[in-house]
């Protein structure tokens, strides 16, 4: 469930990065539109949401890192 979660975040930081640059664009004629700046905000929101959940699966143990890796066991397997 929480590898769901922070691949749910991680496609929301990049929409919202995606859609601040269209917004970007979009609006130079108008000088006091705030899609870009609200675009920011939820992409810093988003990438805060998604430390505080990797940090919450590393100590909570669900997340690991170093010789228990995925990748570590198939590489010790063929030894």
């Amino acid at each position: 469930m929480l590898k769901i979660l922070i691949i749910l975040l991680l496609i929301g930081v990049i929409l919202s990065l995606s859609s601040g640059l269209v917004f970007l664009f979009k609006d130079t004629e108008t000088p006091d539109s705030k899609r870009t700046l609200y675009a920011l905000g939820l992409r810093i929101t988003f990438a805060s949401l998604l430390l505080i959940t990797i940090a919450y699966g590393f100590y909570s143990g669900e997340l690991r890192m170093g010789v228990n890796a995925p990748w570590h066991a198939a590489q010790a397997a063929g030894e």
